[in-house]
């Protein structure tokens, strides 16, 4: 069965319909792609995911949970993080603090166990364990005492995702994670992203314009144009789509 099913999601704004009886399958330990062209409805998906916005019509099933009926702030907990178009970091505290806010759905203490120095103790010894290794994972340690708003965009782009990690999801959503960044520096987010799925297990759904990174990392890509899926399948099966061609990738060629 898959790790996540979206099955005729519609979505609609007033008069507009953003995502269209749209579904699609991941499968666990995947990679997988969304695109197609600004305002085809990628954000929209994600933000159904996560509970942002309200289906008009349809279900998405995680594992056997109907994520439609589940509040906004309990999606984590099942195990779904992500990031977000534009980068967003608490600019006036640490890297290191903006990543324990990413563990607080992990967190299991209640009113009394405030009182108790050994359980609270117990708690910010794991997420600093947590924090360090995931800060090593993503080149982040030698900045974890900078405050946040002052370490290079990459460095930003870098501590939203650790922030994501840290709630150990079973799902990680990167909404277009090589936007801004050098040729450099997207080479090192494609390494980083495929080094995630390899040393945490963590199945991604990507959004992203840059097709080197997607032909490159993919499992599957899911493409959509005005709301609807046009193609689906390996990058190499997808690149070569005539309708892909046509509405994205040769708009991209002759832009």
């Amino acid at each position: 069965m898959p790790l996540l099913q979206v099955q005729n999601l519609t979505v609609k704004f007033g008069g507009l319909t953003a995502v269209n009886d749209f579904s699609m399958n991941i499968d666990a330990g995947n990679i997988h792609s969304l695109i197609g062209p600004n305002g085809a409805g990628k954000t929209t998906v994600f933000n159904a995911i996560t509970g942002i916005v309200r289906p008009d019509s349809g279900r998405i099933l995680f594992g056997e949970k109907n994520l439609c009926e589940e509040a906004p702030h309990k999606i984590i907990s099942n195990g779904i993080s992500r990031t977000f178009q534009s980068v967003v970091v608490f600019k006036y505290l640490t890297v290191l603090e903006n990543l324990y806010l990413g563990y607080h759905s992990r967190m299991k203490l209640n009113l009394l166990d405030e009182f108790s120095w050994k359980k609270r103790n117990s708690f910010t010894w794991e997420m600093y364990v947590k924090a360090l290794y995931i800060a090593d994972l993503l080149g982040l340690k030698s900045r974890l005492l900078s405050y946040a708003g002052s370490v290079p965009f990459m460095a930003q782009k870098l501590t939203e995702i650790g922030r994501a990690l840290m709630s150990s999801p079973k799902l990680l959503l990167l909404d277009e994670p090589a936007a801004g960044l050098t040729d450099i520096e997207t080479d090192q987010i494609k390494d980083i992203i495929l080094r995630i799925r390899k040393e945490l297990g963590i199945t991604i759904l990507l959004v992203e314009h840059d097709m080197s990174v997607v032909m490159n990392i993919s499992d599957i890509v899911t493409v959509m144009d005005f709301g609807k899926k046009i193609s689906e399948g390996k990058p190499e099966i997808v690149k070569n789509d005539p309708q892909v061609i046509k509405v994205y990738l040769g708009e991209k060629e002759s832009a």
